[in-house]
């Protein structure tokens, strides 16, 4: 694969063969980010899984303490009482069938998260096969599938993000951005690789995280030593 100039100038500034400690790691990737728009940074971990056994599933949420620097635009799923809280918690579009309609007709992906409540799943179900390959199905493990749609609304609004593992037992997210700086940077990775970490499965044998790795939106990859992340 052919890399821009920019690109190929960022990796003269560090070590690619190397194992870097997360502090570092972040300083280098931080003085890497060629863009000049202000880029997303991302972890990539690959885990020691195998995301075909159901019982070796490695998903979940947490909110970020420094947010994700994002603006999120949060559709609900909800009717009557559950409708008017999810709009008064700042919800940027609330509806039932009427958005089922909207999406299926319009095409319309206007939006970055999806909630809602329990008694409306088998209403968003119908929309399984194009919000599930997008990672925008509602689900009880994240906190999307929920009655508490202020308490949602809030986390997500907050920073939460989501982490699972792809098909190729990867978790790919994006937790800030560049101009975050280290020091907050840090703690969004230290929560966030906290949260992977205490999600293991109880099945998975031998070495968890495989690697580690953290890059900008548009920057080279910078490694991470495991045995760091897990301390």
């Amino acid at each position: 694969m052919k890399r821009g100039k920019k690109y190929q100038e960022a990796v003269k500034k560090f070590d690619k063969s190397q194992l870097y400690g997360p502090q570092e790691a972040l300083k280098n990737v931080i003085a890497c980010a060629p863009a000049k728009f202000d880029e997303s940074v991302e972890l990539h971990v690959k885990l020691g899984v195998d995301g075909r056994h159901a019982d070796q599933q490695v998903r979940g949420a947490i909110v970020l303490p420094n947010g994700t620097g994002k603006t999120v635009r949060v559709l609900v799923f909800a009717k009557g009482e559950k409708a008017k809280e999810a709009e008064a918690a700042g919800a940027d579009y609330v509806g039932a069938e009427d958005m089922v309609a909207k999406i299926q007709q319009e095409n319309w992906f206007d939006f970055d998260v999806v909630v809602a409540t329990p008694d409306m799943m088998g209403v968003v179900g119908r929309l399984g096969r194009v919000l599930g390959p997008k990672g925008l199905m509602p689900n009880p493990k994240s906190g999307t599938v929920t009655m508490d749609v202020t308490r949602a609304l809030n986390d997500i609004k907050a920073g939460k993000v989501e982490y699972r593992l792809d098909k190729t037992n990867i978790i790919h997210v994006a937790f800030g951005k560049v101009s975050f700086g280290e020091e907050k940077l840090y703690e969004n990775f230290h929560t966030l690789i906290g949260a992977i970490i205490k999600a293991k499965p109880s099945t998975s044998k031998g070495q968890y995280i495989r690697s580690l790795t953290i890059s900008s939106t548009m920057g080279p990859g910078v490694k991470i030593a495991p045995i760091r992340a897990e301390e």
